[in-house]
This record gives structure tokens, C-alpha cells and sequence, in this order.
């Protein structure tokens, strides 16, 4: 294809510099020895405090799960003032669900802190409501895999040991994985592993993967088509994956490219409904209808939900009306599932 034919993405002035800053930054904060600048990328990455005063009927806290692994989560919990859609609108007595959340930065950046992040989950916790619990894991490369996972799997462990931490309506029984990009991944993957060990009160019911993070040694038609897109090129997916997976493994590792033939067999598993959604100028969309095929070829349940003219990352941008429109799908998903399940 060439140049002249490339697909043409129309965004807001605003919108497309923003995205070309983010696309810098990341460029300038991956070195050629596999190593980040993490100075120069904190510099840039502005940060949320968590704050006890609602905000908009929304409060925050930060709990500590393992201080020497540095991981912990953002719990964002909807106040008096939210109403709950079709219940109790007394949010102190109604039940509500429970979202883990995992943050997108392709293993490597970003944290629940950031901006981006803190208001994303800010708006779900308001407008579902749901109680958010925003894990911060640690990152690659100083962290390769599996660290990652284990570190979502503690917090899970965490919340099924001790549910004090959490508001006393939060319903664990009917809890939802959530995850963006390579939190969609992770989403993903920590769900496989709940569902061969189990929990005990914690029960997964939903999986929500925005624009997941797969990839493999074959280049995809989209891949090619839609190099240049925002966020998402070749050659910073390459250097993350490379970044992220074992020393010697290739990005047909089985959680890199987890429908193919290294990844993990779904068929005997109680995996949970889930709901994929991807974007028309997202590189890595073959990938995730792959996914999205894999899961109903294993008879798990799985929906997929297209933005065509949408690019990777664009529901953090809450000037789209796109944005908000995914929040009002994840919302119907999780009341769906929690009446079905």
C-alpha cells in the first residue's frame, strides 16, 4: 500500500499533538541498550494524589499490598451522591460490583497514579458505580515477566483474604478484570491463572479488555497497514516485548500471542465472560479479534465491540464522545453479568 492510500485518521488539534508529546516522550525514554529513562518519562508524567474528599462522588485511597515490590492499588469508591442505575440509590447500602483495573504502558510505563489513569477509573467508579481497585504492578524491563502477574494475582489474594479493605456494599461475588492495552493483557492472563488455583470469596463474573496487548512473530496485516498509527509502531512494540518476556523467548511466547499454539488451553477452564473492544486505526487489531475468535473457538463466552475510526488509547481522551461511549458499553456489560452470573 502505498502512502497515498494509507487510511486517514481525523482527530482534533488538541488530541493529535497530545499523542505526538506521548509518542516522544516514550521514544526518548527507551534507550538502545533495553534500559528506560525513567527520570526523564517521570518527569513528563504527571501524577494524581489520592484524596479522602469525594470529587465528583468519588473518594480515593491508596492501600499497600507488598511495600519491598512496591505494589499496591488506587481503591476508588463511589459516594452517597452516585446513583445506582435500576437499585438502591443509597450507594452506603446498595451492593455494588468490584472492577480490577490494570493500567496500559505497555508493561514498561505509567502507573494508577497517572493522570490519564486516575481519571479513566474515576469516571467508571462514578459511572457504573462500581468499587475500582487500580493495581499498580511492577514495570520491565527492570521487572520481566511473570513479576507482572504475580503481582496482580497478589492483589487479587489480597482483596480475597482481607475484604475489609474494601467498602462493606462491595459485592466480591461479582467481581470484573479490566484491563487497557497491555492491562488488557494482563487482564487476560491473571484470569487464566485465577481459574486453575481459585479464591475463595472472590469470584471473577466479567473481563473487560480495552484494545488488549497481543502480539507474535508474524507480522499482521494491520501491523503493516497502519504503521504510523498513533501509540502503537513496530518497532516500540518490538522493543517492549523484548523488554517484557524472558531473555531468549520470541513474542510467540504464550502470553505474548496467547491464541497461538503456545498459549494456554481455555477448553477446561470456567473462564469469564468477556468483552473486547477494539479500534479500526489500532495496529494491533488482528491481534485482538484473534483473541476475541480464540476464546469463542475454546466456547467461552466473548463479545467484541468495533470502534472504526477510533485509534489505540482513545478512551483516556474524554473530549471524544467515543470515550464515554465505552464506559456507558462496559457499564451494561457489568449489570448484565451481574444478573446472569
Amino acid at each position: 500500500m502505498s502512502s497515498t492510500d494509507k487510511p486517514k485518521l481525523n482527530l482534533p488539534l488538541k488530541i493529535r499533538v497530545t499523542l505526538s508529546l506521548i509518542s516522544a516522550i516514550t521514544n526518548a525514554s527507551r534507550r538502545p541498550n533495553g534500559t528506560v529513562n525513567r527520570t526523564l518519562f517521570n518527569f513528563f508524567d504527571r501524577k494524581c494524589s489520592p484524596n479522602a474528599t469525594p470529587v465528583n462522588g468519588v473518594s480515593t485511597k491508596d492501600v499497600t499490598v507488598n511495600a519491598e515490590h512496591n505494589v499496591w492499588f488506587r481503591l476508588f469508591t463511589p459516594t452517597d451522591d452516585v446513583t445506582v442505575t435500576g437499585g438502591d440509590t443509597d450507594t452506603k447500602s446498595a451492593s455494588l460490583p468490584v472492577v480490577v483495573f490494570f493500567h496500559g504502558g505497555g508493561f514498561t510505563f505509567l502507573s494508577p497514579s497517572s493522570l490519564a489513569f486516575d481519571a479513566f477509573c474515576r469516571k467508571l467508579c462514578r459511572e457504573i458505580p462500581a468499587v475500582v481497585v487500580s493495581v499498580n504492578y511492577r514495570l520491565s524491563p527492570e521487572h520481566r515477566y511473570p513479576a507482572q502477574y504475580d503481582d496482580g494475582e497478589a492483589v487479587l489474594k489480597f482483596l480475597d483474604e482481607d475484604k475489609t479493605v474494601l467498602p462493606k456494599n462491595a459485592d466480591v461475588a461479582k467481581c470484573f478484570l479490566a484491563g487497557d492495552s497491555a492491562g488488557g493483557n494482563l487482564a487476560h492472563n491473571v484470569a487464566v491463572r485465577v481459574c486453575k488455583e481459585g479464591l475463595r470469596k472472590i469470584r471473577i463474573v466479567g473481563l473487560i479488555a480495552l484494545q488488549p496487548f497481543f502480539g507474535g512473530e508474524e507480522q499482521t496485516e494491520s501491523e503493516i497497514r497502519l504503521e504510523g498509527a498513533p501509540l502503537v509502531s513496530t518497532s516500540r512494540t518490538n522493543w517492549l516485548w523484548k523488554a517484557f518476556l524472558p531473555e531468549g523467548s520470541n513474542r510467540d511466547h504464550g502470553v505474548a500471542n496467547v491464541s497461538g499454539p503456545n498459549g494456554e488451553d481455555l477448553s477446561g477452564l470456567d473462564y469469564p465472560d468477556t468483552l473486547v473492544f477494539v479500534g479500526g486505526f489500532d495496529p494491533l487489531i488482528d491481534w485482538q479479534k484473534r483473541y476475541y475468535d480464540w476464546l469463542r473457538k475454546n466456547g467461552k463466552n466473548a463479545q467484541l465491540t468495533e470502534y472504526p475510526n477510533m485509534f489505540h488509547g482513545f478512551y483516556v481522551f474524554p473530549e471524544l464522545p467515543e470515550s464515554f461511549q465505552l464506559v456507558l458499553e462496559v457499564k451494561d456489560f457489568i449489570n448484565k453479568n451481574r444478573v446472569s452470573n
